[in-house]
């Protein structure tokens, strides 16, 4: 049988004078928020005092909902309609998740005001029991059309097929997809079962249709490049809504395409895309206008950027306030001990081996080693401190790795892998931050030779030996999703690798994990990995 919501939302009425067969539908969204509940800083990492009183802040749940209030007043009190979505992934990326788990999701979602969500696959993070605890909390529909969880007990009453949203009389139907990748990504356990994502939203807009409802936005999980495809083949769409790729659109700066990006439907139709970034960095506008029939005519918009000028939500912001004195707790705690310092000093690891980069990359292939993955590559301008002789706190861990990195994994062909040793060694006489700190990988740097031609002796291990790499072979490749999105010059991960994911578990917390699970008595070492003619 097929759950859904009916859910009535009381809209102002249209004033006298202004009735018209057309419908505006303003919706507000936001995407791939990762327990970002605090501000952030320009790199979207949690801002710091000093940052906080520049007014050089973004973001934090506070100012998302002190937005979304200010414009569905503003709409409603002009006899507009307006609905608030989330694309998912409101877990994992910060100390607030590690803390509560998901519970200060449900209480700022819910105090937000949101109409529904989509899974994410980071909702599956702790398992089948992680999304309960969100979705049997919040006050909407929580909704992923394209899995069965007909066989699990603690999700089969709480996660909607589809959706249907009532609006000034009107029904907008809510279908969704969440990435079927997500088993190997997450931990969504054997009793939940994903189902093609295109097959699934065509049988749901097709049964929303047959029911009545004639304004059916897509709500999805799996990322810019797939929202288009769906767009293009899934008949019915008035409007995709997605998340997982972390994509900004619009006319500023770094955007990946225009908002809404607008792709030809199956039906002749012009489907607008949207995607609102990430990180809780902006707030989605796109303002759907349809005419008497519920034919979609038009789809314009842009992401407002939720910078100092947007003040928070007082209440939420005194709240998170609170929430945060156990936090400061954690970042105290003791997670490992050391028995050597540790150096991470950015003379060493930007221009030679270092003990801190041969650290966090034996760390971050641990972590994945089991999926394939025999190669890691960290940036040496990711390291940003050395860590003392003995107990080694949160909050040092997060010195080190200040940036909320997390892991990303990839497929590149050899050839790829020494282009990218080589971008490492292209600026090396400007200490830059680029340098390539490696595990499951040695190599010989020449910093005197061209740059494009420093990189020689590239060896990886095949069968627990060392061997010379094949250009030609594909290698599984673990590096964090700064890289993997070209930073620090790191074009050929963005270009050249196959079945990406860039959106793992954070680098700190993986690093804790392992420098823990080294024992008390662990010392770091130099092993020669990298040689400097």
């Amino acid at each position: 049988m097929t759950l859904r919501f009916l859910t009535a939302v009381s809209v102002a009425a249209l004033s006298a004078g202004s009735v018209q067969a057309e419908m505006v539908l303003h919706v507000l969204h936001t995407n791939d928020v990762h327990s970002r509940v605090e501000p952030i800083n320009a790199y979207d990492s949690t801002c710091d005092a000093e940052t906080l009183a520049a007014n050089e802040c973004f973001g934090g749940v506070a100012r998302i909902a002190s937005k979304i209030k200010e414009l569905r007043s503003q709409i409603r009190a002009e006899g507009g309609n307006v609905i608030v979505l989330d694309a998912g992934d409101q877990y994992q990326g910060s100390l607030f998740y590690t803390t509560y788990k998901g519970e200060e999701v449900v209480e700022f979602m819910s105090a937000t005001g949101y109409d529904a969500m989509v899974v994410g696959n980071h909702e599956f993070d702790d398992g089948p029991e992680g999304l309960a605890r969100l979705a049997s909390g919040v006050e909407f529909p929580v909704t992923a059309g394209n899995i069965d969880v007909s066989q699990s007990n603690i999700l089969r009453d709480v996660i909607a097929n589809s959706v249907t949203l009532e609006i000034n009389g009107e029904k907008i139907g809510i279908v969704s997809a969440l990435a079927t990748d997500t088993p190997e990504l997450a931990a969504p356990g054997p009793n939940i079962i994903f189902s093609d994502d295109i097959d699934s939203l065509k049988g749901d807009v097709q049964e929303l249709t047959e029911a009545g409802v004639d304004k059916i936005i897509a709500l999805n999980h799996v990322g810019y490049r797939r929202d288009q495809q769906i767009a293009a083949q899934v008949p019915g769409l008035d409007a995709v809504i997605g998340g997982h790729s972390h994509t900004l659109l619009g006319d500023m700066d770094g955007a990946e395409g225009p908002y809404p990006t607008m792709v030809a439907g199956p039906d002749g139709t012009e489907v607008p895309v949207a995607q609102a970034y990430s990180y809780s960095k902006y707030l989605g506008h796109l303002v759907l206008t349809f005419d008497d029939d519920g034919k979609l005519i038009s789809a314009e918009g842009q992401p407002i950027l939720l910078d100092a000028s947007v003040a928070e939500d007082e209440t939420l912001a005194a709240r998170i306030e609170e929430m945060a004195a156990p936090i400061d707790e954690l970042r105290q705690k003791v997670v490992a001990e050391t028995a050597a310092p540790i150096d991470g000093d950015r003379a060493n690891c930007r221009v030679r081996e270092c003990e801190m980069g041969n650290l966090v990359a034996e760390a971050m292939l641990d972590r994945v080693r089991d999926q394939g993955i025999s190669i890691a590559i960290a940036n040496g301008g990711g390291l940003r401190a050395s860590i003392d002789q003995g107990p080694v706190s949160m909050g040092e861990v997060y010195t080190v790795l200040p940036f909320q990195n997390t892991l990303a994994t990839f497929q590149l062909t050899g050839a790829d892998v020494v282009a990218a040793l080589e971008n490492g060694a292209s600026q090396i006489e400007e200490i830059a931050g680029r340098f390539a700190q490696v595990a499951g990988l040695k190599y010989t740097v020449d910093p005197a030779a061209a740059a494009g031609s420093r990189i020689s002796e590239v060896m990886v291990q095949v069968e627990g030996e060392w061997v010379a790499i094949d250009p030609a072979a594909t290698y599984g490749v673990v590096s964090n999703n700064y890289m993997r999105g070209g930073g620090d010059g790191y074009a050929v991960f963005a270009t050249n690798a196959k079945n990406a994911y860039d959106f793992g578990p954070d680098l700190a917390e993986v690093l804790a994990e392992y420098l823990a699970g080294q024992g008390p008595g662990f010392t770091p070492v130099l092993d020669g990995r990298i040689t400097v003619k």
